[in-house]
């Protein structure tokens, strides 16, 4: 016969034994979701999918030999840049994501532009770096660069029209994407920011609100605010100062657009704001991101494109 002291311990085990539970099909179809690792597989995806929509649905304006130029000199690009500065075996997901984008937006009649592009964008991650990330997003400054340096590169911001199910299609996309990136903040924060200063013109002038509705209603936008702002490499680390960043990149972006007129403001913001990242990671530390790794909470400086 157990003595007390035998049967507490008995009853002690059997307390903590804890009841399986059968996980419903959507909780394990989550847990699969999530067991992949890298989100930039989520974002080539989405990015390509945009790319044949916009492509045979709604005829882009975009040459084939363009798009082949900007994908395979991107991938030239990354893999002797990582072979001269010794960063790990080569990795082609960041150059696709980048030529991806490239090819969403920018529009040129030249294939030597195309190149261009690929090459600064691939190029500016190895050579603009600080605190251990490149400091520009690597689409963004191409664009820029070609916008003002030459008069055969453009944006066609409004190649997406303005209908609210294709807007609404590209949201859903874009904070998937965001939601395996852990940088959901960032965007959400410069949407909200943007749309307030853009309602609170239209009630200021008098306008009805169905133009800021409209304005809003924009691919190409959408396309930046999903995956060009929100870029895990050139945010800063800490999620306070991420959605501080966001506002700013609103406030800059309304003033480039209804205070000096300049088409492609958003574009042009957030070259214009990426400098502040470094100064955010150095004020508010936060923990450095990597792509294979998302949750990740070890901080610190990690070499890495």
């Amino acid at each position: 016969m157990a003595g007390p002291r035998t049967a507490g311990r008995l009853f002690s085990r059997r307390a903590q034994v804890k009841p399986k539970l059968i996980p419903s099909p959507f909780i394990s179809g989550m847990n699969v979701f999530k067991s992949l690792p890298d989100p930039r597989y989520y974002q080539i995806v989405v990015l390509s999918s945009l790319l044949v929509f916009g492509v045979f649905v709604l005829d882009f304006g975009i040459h084939g030999y363009n798009a082949l130029a900007i994908i395979t000199s991107a991938q030239l690009v990354q893999f002797f840049c990582m072979r001269i500065s010794g960063v790990a075996p080569f990795d082609p997901l960041s150059a696709a994501i980048t030529s991806l984008s490239l090819t969403l937006l920018l529009r040129t009649d030249t294939v030597a532009i195309a190149v261009v592009a690929a090459c600064i964008a691939i190029g500016s991650k190895f050579v603009l770096r600080a605190r251990g990330k490149h400091i520009f997003n690597p689409a963004n400054i191409a664009l820029v660069t070609l916008m003002f340096c030459s008069d055969n590169a453009w944006v066609s911001s409004g190649q997406w029209g303005s209908a609210a199910i294709g807007a609404f299609t590209l949201a859903c996309l874009g904070f998937l994407v965001l939601t395996r990136a852990r940088r959901a903040e960032t965007t959400i924060a410069f949407l909200l920011a943007y749309a307030a200063l853009m309602t609170g013109r239209a009630l200021w002038l008098g306008d009805p609100l169905s133009i800021p509705l409209h304005q809003l209603q924009n691919g190409a936008l959408l396309i930046f605010a999903f995956f060009m702002i929100s870029d895990p490499k050139t945010t800063p680390n800490r999620s306070g100062t991420r959605i501080l960043y966001g506002v700013l990149v609103a406030s800059v972006t309304y003033v480039i657009q209804f205070v000096f007129y300049e088409p492609n403001a958003p574009i042009i913001a957030l070259i214009l704001s990426a400098p502040m990242v470094p100064v955010f990671d150095w004020v508010m530390r936060g923990q450095s991101y990597r792509w294979e790794s998302p949750a990740a909470t070890r901080t610190g400086y990690f070499k890495g494109v």
